[in-house]
């Protein structure tokens, strides 16, 4: 086969591939400004299709409208993202915004992008490799921070044995769960808590999560006294292990992200708080740079990171009182998805209601 020859292959190749596995958001346009792929890395959280990409996808067209968007999700596998980018590579796309689901992989996705001369934009999670053009994200050292000292004022303060707390972190392939793990100890240092144990969930499975805390629960009978979970998925699965081993009252249970299922039990009691990022405003920030980058220009990024101009976002903490302000006014979920039958009486106990809704 000669060079002509594997071009044309990898171009055919390069289109069943994002048929098959990315779906084609815009077809080509004969006057196509350029072409701007977005890369998420899982469906298991909610933000990712219910905001990130929507809001991804509106700003590029109302910026851009003459531009063509590629779309892929990689259901949580390296190997298959890897493969989506490789074809997006091939349909000649110019700017890859890419949300890693192994970053450490992900580097010689990187690398391919800058052979093929495409810009790339981390997205959520940092890539350590000297082609990345930008990085996009909230701070989660902080956001482990936050979770920690909230979990730490809820304890019961009083005298006795110390309070025992377990700590639920997020997939060791992402970078932004070892900032979260550090954000985390960094609060608890001279806390005055004892650490019962803690868990590294792979791919960030609430499932694999469940079952920890579940045998936790067994080895340290009537000793936990909180869990401080990088996520609302980690925090829904903690929380059933807690209610199936007959734990009551739920002791208090951090959680991130803002997902709806995580804010009802927020106004119900079972969680005590989540960490609230503007995914919107994260996804818009990005759809906007690959907008500027496709174009030539170089935008002014506030901050540095590991030589990397980097665009970092503040994260919001929200318990109950929170949720009218954060939740609702900041149009992140509706009191009627909030409230529903289900949750009605409390949302009623709470204020965010004045009556059932029927």
């Amino acid at each position: 086969m000669n060079r002509v020859q594997r071009r044309t292959f990898a171009a055919i190749f390069g289109v069943f591939v994002l048929g098959t596995l990315v779906g084609c958001v815009s077809s080509p346009a004969e006057s196509s400004a350029g072409t701007i792929g977005l890369l998420l890395p899982e469906a298991g959280v909610s933000r990712y299709e219910t905001s990130d990409r929507p809001v991804f996808e509106e700003v590029v067209a109302k910026r851009c409208p003459e531009c063509d968007l590629l779309y892929a999700n990689a259901g949580s596998s390296a190997a298959r993202q890897q493969e989506q980018a490789e074809a997006m590579l091939a349909r000649g796309v110019d700017v890859i915004v890419l949300d890693a689901v192994d970053t450490v992989a992900a580097e010689s996705i990187v690398a391919e992008a800058s052979r093929h001369g495409a810009d790339v934009i981390a997205y959520d999670r940092f890539i350590d490799h000297p082609d990345v053009d930008i990085y996009v994200s909230f701070d989660s050292e902080l956001i482990g921070r936050i979770q920690a000292d909230a979990v730490v004022a809820a304890l019961p303060s009083e005298a006795g044995d110390l309070p025992g707390i377990l700590l639920v972190h997020g997939s060791p392939t992402d970078p932004n769960a070892a900032a979260l793990r550090a954000g985390v100890h960094d609060a608890l240092e001279g806390a005055n808590v004892e650490i019962l144990g803690e868990f590294d969930a792979p791919a960030w499975s609430s499932t694999q999560a469940q079952e920890w805390v579940s045998g936790q629960l067994t080895q340290f009978p009537g000793r936990v006294d909180g869990i401080v979970a990088a996520n609302d998925a980690l925090a829904g699965g903690a929380i059933a292990a807690l209610k199936a081993a007959g734990v009551d009252p739920v002791p208090p249970v951090s959680g991130q992200d803002g997902e709806l299922s995580a804010i009802q039990r927020i106004v119900d009691g079972n969680q005590l708080m989540t960490v609230a990022k503007a995914t919107d405003d994260q996804a818009r920030t990005a759809a906007e740079i690959a907008v500027r980058l496709l174009r030539g220009e170089e935008p002014a990024a506030p901050s540095m990171i590991l030589g990397v101009p980097s665009f970092v976002l503040a994260p919001t903490a929200v318990e109950q009182s929170d949720i009218e302000r954060v939740i609702v006014q900041g149009r992140v979920h509706s009191v009627e998805a909030i409230c529903t039958p289900d949750y009605a009486d409390a949302c009623v106990r709470i204020g965010l209601i004045d009556k059932e809704i029927p």
